[in-house]
C-alpha cells in the first residue's frame, strides 16, 4: 500500500527542513471562536512531577519491539501478544476498558489477492485497442467475494479532477448522470496544478486531491468504475509505486457494502491518457488546462471500456484496543489519543529473527506512548472530560483500524472534542523543532504553539505540504468525520549536536531502517527528545480535557464543514 511509504517520505521532507533556516510559521489568525480555544488568559496546565519516565517508555517500546512479538503483524501469534500486553498494562494503570466490558474492538478484515487481472479492452467505433498490465494501466478491485467484477461496454468520461467541493464553489460532477460509465480523473487537484494560492489551497494538498477521495467521490456518484491519470510530480511518487502498492495483497474491512464501492478501481499512465484522449479528437494539455479552471463541465472520450478482476479473499478479525479515564464532569464529552499498534510481521523465507520486521520506531514508539501520556493522566488525577487512549490495527493496509473506529465511535463525532496522533515518534534526543503537519489546519495549533513556546521551541511546517502528508495517517479517519486532529513530533534541530546529526539520524533511518528488519530497539537511543514530545502532547490534550472549548478547522478548510454541521 501507498501508506507504507508513508514514514520514509516524512523523513525526507525533515532532512529538507533540517537544510532551510528556521521560519517563523503562518498561522491564522485567531477569530472570536478561536479565542475560546487559547484566549492567553488560561495557564497551561502542568505536567506532573517527574513528568514522562524515559525508563518506563523505553521498557514498553522494548517489549512491543521485541523478536518475542514477532513483528505485530494482524492475525498472527504477534497480534495476540501485543493485545494482551496492552490490555494488561492499561488495565494495571487502573483504566477502564474502553468498548463496553471490553479493552478489545473487533475489527472484520477481508485480504484480497487478485487472481485473474485482465487488459483494460477499449472500443472506438470501429477500433478496439487495449492498455495491458503493468506498462499502461493497473485496475483492482476491494469488492467481497471472490466473483469477477468489472465493468463492460462502460462509456468513459473525462471528469477533471473529480471533485465535488461546496467550500470551493466547485463540481466536476455537474449535469452529470455516471450511472454505469467509467471517470476517468486528473490526481491532485488545481490549485496544485495551477499554483494559484487562491484556488483550492494552492500548492499544498487538500483531502480533495488525494487519491483515495476520487474513487469515493466517484462511488458516490454512482460511477461502475473510476481511473486516475497518474502523474508523477503532483502524485508525488513514480508509476513503479503504484505497481508496487497495487500488485500485492490488498486489504479492506471486512462487511462493506459492495454498493458502497466501485466494481473496478485503477490507475492509467500519463502516455497511456494522452494517447486515449488523441483517439478521441481531444488534445490533453488543453483539457489539464481547462480541468483546473472554475467551470470545467466533462467531456465523453468517445470510447467504452472492458475489464474484470477476480481475487482470492481471506476474511479475519484484528483489534483495536481501547482503554478509557471517564470524566469527572462531562463524561460523554472525549479527547482521543491514537496510535497503531501493527506493523509487518516477519519473512518466513528468512532465518531466525533476520526476518523479523519489529517496527520499534513504526510504531512501537507511538504505542509505548499511549501507556506512558496514559500514566500521567492518572497521575495527574481525574480530567473533567473523559479521555480515550485508542491503539489501532491494520494502519499499515490502508488506515482500516481507525477508518472502523470512526465509522463505528463509542463517543459519537459531535462529542469527540479532538484527536491526538503518536506515528513514528523522533528518537534522536532533544530537538528545539516541532513538525506539524498539516499545519495551517485547525485551532488545535494555538495550544500547541503555546505549549511548545513553553518548552522555549519552535514549531516548522512539513517541508512538503504538495505531497499530502496528513491524509495518510490514523488521524486523517479522524479529519474525515469532522473531527479536529493534530498529529506533531520533534524534528531534526538536535539541541546540542546540531542539524548535522539530526539530518544523519533521520537519512539512516530513512535508508538502513524503514520497513526493514533494522528498525529494532536500540538501548543507546536518547530518550529525552521523544519525553519531552510526549509531555507537549499531554500539556495539549490535557488543556482539552479540563476545558470547556470545541476546537474547529481553521476557515476554509475542507472538513470545516462536517464539523460545523456536528456542532453549529
Amino acid at each position: 500500500m501507498l501508506i507504507q511509504r508513508f514514514f520514509l517520505l516524512v523523513i525526507a521532507g525533515l532532512v529538507l527542513v533540517a537544510c532551510q533556516a528556521p521560519e517563523t510559521p503562518v498561522v491564522p489568525e485567531q477569530t472570536a471562536t478561536e479565542a475560546t480555544v487559547d484566549n492567553g488568559l488560561r495557564a497551561l496546565p502542568e505536567v506532573p512531577e517527574g513528568g514522562i519516565d524515559a525508563d518506563r517508555y523505553a521498557a514498553h517500546l522494548q517489549v512491543l519491539a521485541s523478536d518475542e512479538f514477532e513483528g505485530r503483524a494482524p492475525g498472527t501469534r504477534g497480534e495476540r501478544l501485543t493485545l494482551n500486553y496492552l490490555v494488561r498494562e492499561f488495565a494495571e494503570l487502573g483504566l477502564a476498558a474502553g468498548y463496553g466490558d471490553s479493552f478489545l474492538q473487533p475489527v472484520p478484515m477481508a485480504e484480497m489477492v487478485a487472481e485473474q487481472r485482465s487488459s483494460l479492452r477499449l472500443v472506438d467505433g470501429d477500433d478496439s485497442f487495449e492498455l495491458t498490465y503493468p506498462e499502461q494501466m493497473i485496475i483492482g478491485t476491494r469488492r467481497p467475494g471472490a466473483d469477477f467484477h468489472g465493468v463492460v461496454d462502460s462509456e468513459l468520461v473525462f471528469v477533471g479532477y473529480g471533485i465535488v467541493a461546496p467550500e470551493y464553489d466547485w463540481d466536476d460532477y455537474v449535469g452529470l448522470d455516471v450511472a454505469g460509465k467509467t471517470v476517468v480523473m486528473l490526481v491532485n487537484d488545481p490549485g496544485f496544478a495551477t499554483g494559484d494560492p487562491d484556488l483550492f489551497n494552492g500548492r499544498a494538498m487538500t483531502y480533495y486531491g488525494r487519491w483515495t477521495y476520487k474513487y469515493e467521490e466517484a462511488a458516490r456518484q454512482g460511477a461502475a468504475a473510476a481511473l486516475i491519470v497518474h502523474d508523477t510530480e503532483p502524485a508525488s511518487y513514480g508509476w513503479d509505486v503504484v505497481i508496487n502498492s497495487w500488485s500485492g495483497a490488498q486489504f479492506e474491512l471486512g462487511g462493506d457494502s459492495p454498493e458502497s464501492l466501485l466494481a473496478l478501481e485503477g490507475w492509467v499512465t500519463l502516455d497511456a491518457a494522452r494517447a486515449l484522449f488523441e483517439r478521441a479528437g481531444l488534445d490533453f494539455d488543453a483539457e489539464l488546462e481547462r480541468a483546473a479552471s472554475p467551470g470545467f463541465s466533462y467531456v465523453s472520450l468517445a470510447a467504452r471500456a472492458s475489464a474484470e478482476v477476480r481475487n482470492r479473499v481471506r476474511e479475519g478479525v484484528s483489534y483495536n484496543v481501547l482503554a478509557a479515564i471517564p470524566g469527572s464532569e462531562r463524561p460523554d464529552e472525549v479527547v482521543v489519543y491514537l496510535a497503531h499498534w501493527d506493523h509487518l510481521g516477519r519473512n518466513m523465507a528468512l532465518p531466525g529473527s533476520s526476518g523479523i520486521y519489529n517496527g520499534a520506531i513504526d510504531n512501537a514508539s507511538g504505542t509505548a506512548a499511549l501507556l506512558e501520556i496514559a500514566r500521567l493522566y492518572q497521575q495527574a488525577g481525574q480530567p473533567r472530560r473523559s479521555v480515550l487512549f485508542l491503539a489501532v490495527t491494520l494502519e499499515e493496509y490502508g488506515l482500516l483500524g481507525s477508518r472502523y473506529y470512526v465509522n463505528n465511535p463509542v463517543f459519537p463525532h459531535a462529542q469527540t472534542v479532538a484527536a491526538i496522533n503518536m506515528d513514528a515518534m523522533t528518537l534522536i534526543g532533544p530537538t528545539d523543532d516541532v513538525v506539524v503537519v498539516g499545519h495551517g489546519s485547525s485551532e488545535l495549533e494555538h495550544i500547541l504553539a503555546r505549549a511548545v513556546e513553553h518548552q522555549g521551541r519552535h514549531v516548522v511546517p512539513e517541508p512538503t505540504p504538495e505531497a499530502g502528508f496528513y491524509y495518510r495517517s490514523d488521524h486523517f479517519n479522524f479529519a474525515r468525520a469532522g473531527i479536529p486532529a493534530l498529529y506533531a513530533k520533534g524534528g531534526v534541530e538536535h539541541r546540542e549536536q546540531g542539524r548535522e546529526y539530526g539530518m544523519a539520524r533521520a537519512l539512516e533511518y530513512r535508508d538502513l531502517q524503514y520497513h526493514k528488519p533494522a528498525d529494532e530497539f536500540n538501548p543507546d537511543w536518547d530518550f529525552r527528545g521523544v519525553s519531552e514530545d510526549l509531555e507537549l502532547l499531554y500539556v495539549v490534550g490535557r488543556e482539552l480535557a479540563d476545558g470547556e472549548a470545541w476546537p474547529n478547522w481553521f476557515d476554509g478548510n475542507e472538513f470545516r464543514a462536517a464539523r460545523d454541521a456536528q456542532r453549529p
